[in-house]
């Protein structure tokens, strides 16, 4: 086994989001003396490079196409991203977007986006830009999956749902993501409804982005239906970046159950730091997507120790557990009924915020960053034979 191992990262599509937040945590938490590496290469845009920690053994590269376009960044990807790795002597090419053309081997690829391989959510977009770019990534991380030499998945979820379209793959492994540490808190005592009122409202909090799959028009007349059968002083934030004409569907829906303004509340992008306050200060979280890999914003709200009403698509129920509070995220009757169960049940909402903070333990960015880099040396290792 070499101890002077070089790792090079493929970050050219990686531009926000969890992807993003991956791949600074893995690198913040990793330690390379104790795996035998000695250094790692970064190629990414402008941006993402500048998001990243400022180490001794890591060298960022940002040619200009990576600052353009996707056409832009898949040319350079194709032409030019395997002589730069070998250039840097790299034993092992690590492409956490899951989309490589180059012909530089070994490489490990990585799962990170299910939306391509799920059709029925690809319907959700009509016949638009979207879903041809959907479906070309399909084909592009299929080809990728089968040609690499390690495939690293977030769940098991994952594994079976792309092994359905590109058929058994040789060397998988299971690696989740981690949960930064800033988020955990110990869950609070639970209050019951009558001690609530319209001056201090019962908050719910959903944080996605506003997208198809993520049905926030279903959660707000979800709560419509509570607030109207019942009387519930119920708040419901809505929180992330959002997208057209997913952002008009909301907004109408927001007009018609709540024309007023009053309860619901939608506040866009927020930093991490004001996310943390916005956990802190809800009393259930909800999380009402249809196609997810491992959200960690799902994992965020377990270990900020809130109560979760569910999806019960996709990973969710492997990483939740328990079976008492999902819902069908296109059915507000039945997500309006799962959440009045919490909402009366005080001591339910306490005991199920104390699951989701002890689940949330096994979520370690260390753990993470451990177990990626130790299969990406197995590869490099394996491949010099």
């Amino acid at each position: 086994m070499r101890n002077e191992i070089t790792i090079g990262i493929d970050a050219t599509n990686i531009r926000g989001g969890g992807g993003i937040t991956h791949l600074i945590e893995l690198l913040i938490a990793l330690r390379p003396q104790q795996l035998g590496i000695q250094k790692v290469v970064v190629w990414g845009g402008e941006r993402t490079i500048s998001m990243l920690p400022n180490r001794s053994w890591l060298s960022v590269n940002n040619p200009k196409m990576l600052n353009k376009g996707l056409f832009c960044r898949t040319i350079w990807q194709i032409f030019s991203l395997s002589n730069s790795v070998r250039s840097y002597g790299c034993d092992v090419l690590f492409v956490p977007g899951g989309a490589y053309v180059g012909s530089f081997k070994p490489v490990v690829t990585m799962s990170q986006n299910l939306l391509p391989f799920e059709n029925s959510e690809i319907k959700r977009f009509g016949i638009s830009t979207t879903s041809i770019r959907l479906l070309l990534l399909r084909y592009i991380q299929s080809s990728a999956f089968k040609k690499s030499e390690g495939t690293i998945f977030l769940t098991e979820y994952a594994r079976q749902m792309i092994e359905n379209h590109t058929g058994k793959l040789s060397n998988t492994t299971l690696i989740p993501h981690g949960i930064s540490t800033k988020f955990f808190k110990e869950p609070r005592r639970q209050c019951r409804i009558d001690d609530y009122s319209d001056n201090q409202p019962f908050k719910v909090l959903y944080v996605s982005i506003v997208n198809q799959y993520k049905h926030q028009w279903h959660v707000v007349n979800a709560i419509a239906k509570l607030r109207a059968k019942y009387g519930y002083p119920i708040e419901l934030n809505l929180v992330g970046p959002s997208l057209l004409p997913a952002m008009n569907r909301l907004q109408q829906q927001i007009d018609y159950d709540d024309p007023y303004h009053k309860w619901v509340r939608y506040h866009g992008s927020v930093s991490h730091d004001e996310l943390v306050e916005y956990y802190s200060s809800s009393d259930l979280g909800v999380f009402a997507s249809s196609c997810e890999n491992l959200p960690i914003i799902l994992l965020e709200k377990m270990a900020s120790g809130l109560p979760v009403a569910c999806s019960n698509k996709g990973p969710m129920p492997e990483v939740l557990g328990g079976s008492d509070f999902y819902f069908d995220p296109e059915n507000s009757s039945e997500m309006s009924d799962v959440i009045n169960k919490l909402v009366c049940s005080p001591e339910f909402r306490y005991e199920l915020a104390q699951s989701n903070y002890k689940k949330s333990q096994f979520y370690s960015w260390s753990q993470c960053a451990s177990k990626t880099f130790n299969f990406l040396v197995e590869i490099a290792n394996k491949s010099a034979v």
